[in-house]
């Protein structure tokens, strides 16, 4: 709780104009905001554009939060908000655009992992978009059901289900790569 008062002081000394409040708003929620990019977006470079373009947009939008509410929700209504513009506008350039079926670069890239078990992203894109994005912000963001729910629109009870649906996935998966081991 101390965390998230701290960041409402900040974000109000930032709407007040306090650009060091701003740096260190910035500098505390970005990697938590980057790892939602990273596991959200198929490249590091997408991430930290999308990383970019939700800084811009909050610093546009800054005066709409509400002193005293809880920032992260906020911060991450914007990043969810920005991904998904980044994915309509890239259904648009795929509609418009021939795909090569596989660079030479990804086929090298995807070389097995063995030795250290299932990679989390690859096990988080099996899942659908929306579990996915809750369980990001759950485990990777560390936010809370109210949170979650805030930031993604929906209900607490919506989030815990999305939660739970991707928690059997998740072990089913876990399961057939422990068999297979």
């Amino acid at each position: 709780m101390h965390r998230d008062a701290d960041l409402e002081q900040l974000m109000a000394a930032y709407q007040q104009g306090d650009s060091a409040a701003a740096a260190t708003l910035i500098q505390r929620v970005s990697p938590q905001l980057h790892r939602f990019f990273l596991v959200q977006v198929t490249s590091r470079r997408d991430a930290d554009d999308l990383l970019q373009e939700t800084w811009l947009r909050i610093h546009e939008a800054r005066h709409t939060y509400r002193p005293g509410e809880p920032v992260l929700p906020w911060l991450y209504a914007i990043a969810r908000h920005i991904r998904v513009d980044h994915y309509r506008k890239a259904q648009r350039t795929a509609l418009r655009e021939q795909q090569v079926e596989v660079l030479p670069e990804a086929a090298a890239a995807t070389g097995g992992r063995t030795d250290r078990g299932p990679d989390l992203e690859a096990l988080l894109s099996t899942l659908p978009q929306s579990q996915r994005e809750v369980i990001t912000m759950l485990k990777v963001a560390g936010m809370s059901l109210e949170e979650v729910a805030r930031a993604t629109s929906s209900s607490v009870g919506s989030v815990k289900q999305k939660a739970h649906r991707a928690y059997e996935k998740l072990r089913g998966l876990l399961q057939e790569y422990a068999a297979g081991v």
